[in-house]
């Protein structure tokens, strides 16, 4: 069975690896939290690029057949250069590399990283202008700049970096005035710019969903994309033959076939849509996930941190409702 190695600076990339779960529960993760170095926001991309190769070395060292890298200010930095170093099958260095650190198992490694959602949210606004909230690392990136370039001349973009909320996620405030008062200063510039689609550029932000929808009141659609990082995961892992076809064919047919959802709560369904997951602020208090009465299935995930494990342990359980009884 294959391993998937799901990385982020921090807790945040819980949200990702949830969505990835829902499309694939029987497989085997190691999910790695760099929290000692977190945020990433405003290191140097230098310092990003060391950190996803140790990450990287060590998940292959591990056992690891494919990674995510669940973390935009990562993907910015970071990914261009992993692919270069770990992905190239035809230069003798990486194969070399790579069989030294997998012990034989591989010559090359994939990676998916994480892809702003600004074309979606131009398709999707009304008033023709759309807000992105993420951290200065990503908006600084590459791959931002030429994905906002390539939207409709008609659609302006705004944006706004996330200040505090990374923080807000890592000390498990999720909720009440201090949350609030954070979200506010960093939304209120994109609200009163007319911005009625905002993407959710960071994956810590969306664990902060619930407080965003009751500080941006009605109407205002939030798109998180981690949904179609799953998606291309799938894909990916059928290219590499970590998948078995007829498996892959089945969960992106789903994929396919399945309508966005534009809710103020997670749809539970057999797989995430091709698209990312849209959410309507209704003006009230709810819950980033909520499953009402389908039971969440605890995958199989090994939890590394890079710093103390105890945020991370705590976000997984919250995620997957896991009741640990202390001995």
């Amino acid at each position: 069975m294959p391993v998937i190695g799901v990385f982020d600076s921090g807790e945040g990339g819980l949200s990702v690896l949830k969505e990835i779960t829902r499309l694939l529960p029987d497989e085997i993760y190691i999910y790695f939290s760099d929290n000692a170095h977190c945020p990433y926001g405003e290191k140097s991309p230098e310092y990003i690029q060391a950190r996803a190769r140790a990450i990287t070395e060590q998940m292959l060292r591990d056992g690891a057949d494919i990674i995510v890298v669940a973390c935009n200010t990562a993907t910015a930095a970071a990914i261009s250069v992993l692919r270069a170093e770990y992905s190239d099958a035809a230069s003798s260095v990486v194969r070399e590399r790579m069989l030294t650190l997998t012990s034989g198992r591989h010559d090359h490694i994939r990676f998916i990283g994480m892809e702003p959602a600004v074309k979606p949210a131009a398709l999707g606004t009304r008033t023709g202008v759309i807000g992105v909230l993420a951290t200065a690392g990503t908006l600084k990136g590459s791959k931002y700049l030429h994905t906002k370039e390539s939207v409709d001349g008609n659609v302006r973009v705004v944006e706004h970096v996330g200040q505090g909320f990374v923080e807000l996620v890592e000390n498990g405030i999720l909720s009440g005035p201090e949350a609030e008062r954070v979200v506010s200063s960093s939304l209120e510039p994109l609200l009163r710019s007319g911005a009625d689609t905002i993407v959710l550029g960071c994956t810590h932000y969306p664990f902060l969903l619930p407080v965003l929808q009751k500080v941006a009141g009605p109407g205002i659609t939030f798109i998180d994309p981690a949904p179609a990082v799953a998606r291309q995961l799938v894909s990916v892992m059928g290219e590499e033959n970590l998948l078995e076809p007829e498996k892959v064919a089945a969960l992106l047919k789903c994929c396919r076939t399945r309508l966005p959802a534009i809710a103020s709560r997670i749809d539970s369904c057999c797989c995430p849509s091709a698209e990312p997951a849209y959410f309507t602020s209704s003006g009230a208090d709810s819950a980033i996930v909520e499953d009402g009465e389908t039971s969440v299935r605890i995958p199989q995930v090994k939890l590394l941190s890079s710093g103390d494990s105890a945020p991370l342990h705590r976000l997984f359980d919250m995620i997957y409702n896991v009741r640990r009884i202390d001995s």
